[in-house]
């Protein structure tokens, strides 16, 4: 997979904090060397965070994210305030703006220990130093920089490419569960709700991945599934398939061919493969009256056989026999508190870094709510969940 074309998820995020007119969004810009952002004498111009995709040296692919003052006031600021401290949630590295003249407020100090306290590796850039004289030895973990002149931007995104040693390493996706020259045959139906021309992130994804490992993936409808094995000469190693159709291919695949799928792989990718299976056992104790919180990571048009507000629904409906209520966010979007809730759906995480999925479950887990994702949950009520991480390690 090229620079590029790299997910959104699987870049890292790094996040620019600090309180209004320490020059962030001016950072932000020498940082990148675009005008990503709008600079303004005005406190209190970056409104809401900005997020930007970009392959930056010496760093690779990564997010830029620009958030508003953190010392912002009155209602709408509060507002502004709470958007920029819900971009920890996402946030692998965060470079805290200070202001060298005023030095740290009171909102800086706070970040600080919110980063400490979510372990998110940080550089405090000491900006307009420019402007400055006999300014003392900066510390450890602090730069003096100027996004006027560009003095030490380099130098501030090698220290932040340094930081990069302390993050979590990724976790397996599928490679892993493959040897070369092995073959594994993936499930992708081709339905109304399959994207025109094109494969969803976790099949790409999946595939470039076996691919890297020097197996071959074989590629089929669910309906050619069974003539597809019966043309191998041998069985395959592994067979991944759309949580869609996991009980049809499940019925097709002999029981000694190791199944699972996307929803499975991406779930353990992210790095909440255990509490999502734990989570799909309690659908089992849904009863009338509870309410389901479906979530989506991302945005889009959702169509008439809509998987989390139409398909899901019915299943579990029919699994339980209960009139349960349910209630949908999607994007940024996650509520802080989770208490009304029975249970919690979420999609498969595709489009969130791994920092952002984990935080998501990490407050379900806080709060006593089980969540679990689309796939999984399917698994579960199609009695096939069992088998399918059977091979996962855990």
């Amino acid at each position: 997979m090229s620079l590029n074309s790299t997910p959104s998820g699987e870049r890292v995020h790094i996040a620019f904090f600090g309180c209004r007119n320490a020059g962030k969004s001016s950072l932000v810009n020498a940082f990148t060397g675009q005008q990503l952002a709008i600079v303004s004498e005005y406190m209190g111009t970056t409104t809401d965070p900005v997020r930007k995709a970009m392959e930056l040296l010496p760093l690779g692919p990564v997010v830029i994210i620009d958030t508003p003052g953190i010392d912002d006031e009155g209602s709408l600021g509060q507002m502004r305030v709470e958007r920029a401290r819900k971009v920890l949630d996402q946030t692998d590295i965060a470079i805290l703006v200070v202001d060298v003249h005023k030095g740290r407020c009171p909102a800086d100090n706070e970040l600080i220990r919110l980063f400490s306290e979510r372990k998110i590796p940080y550089i405090i850039a000491l900006n307009k130093s420019d402007l400055e004289a006999g300014i003392p030895e900066p510390a450890e973990n602090e730069i003096y920089v100027s996004a006027l002149t560009g003095a030490n931007i380099w130098k501030l995104k090698e220290k932040t490419a340094g930081l990069m040693k302390d993050l979590p390493k990724d976790l397996p996706l599928a490679g892993d569960l493959v040897s070369p020259g092995d073959m594994a045959v993936l499930v992708i139906p081709i339905d109304k709700s399959a994207p025109k021309g094109r494969l969803i992130l976790p099949q790409q994804q999946v595939i470039r991945d076996i691919l890297d490992h020097g197996a071959m993936p074989v590629i089929c409808r669910d309906r050619e599934l069974k003539e597809t094995l019966n043309s191998l000469k041998e069985p395959p190693a592994l067979v991944i398939t759309d949580s869609q159709v996991f009980k049809a291919v499940s019925d097709v695949v002999p029981e000694e061919i190791p199944l699972t799928s996307f929803s499975i792989l991406m779930a353990r990718h992210k790095g909440i493969l255990a509490p999502s299976v734990q989570g799909a056992r309690f659908l089992k104790e849904i009863k009338d009256g509870d309410t389901i919180l479906i979530s989506e990571g991302c945005t889009h048009h959702r169509q008439c056989e809509d998987i989390g507000t139409v398909k899901l629904p019915k299943m579990i409906k029919q699994y339980t026999g209960a009139d349960f209520r349910f209630e949908t966010t999607s994007g940024t979007e996650f509520p802080a508190d989770l208490s009304g809730y029975k249970l919690i759906l979420h999609c498969g995480a595709c489009m969130l870094n791994p920092n952002e999925a984990m935080n998501r479950y990490s407050k379900a887990i806080e709060q006593g709510i089980p969540i679990t994702n689309y796939g999984i949950a399917i698994a579960q009520m199609t009695g096939i969940l069992d088998r399918a991480v059977a091979m996962i390690p855990m």
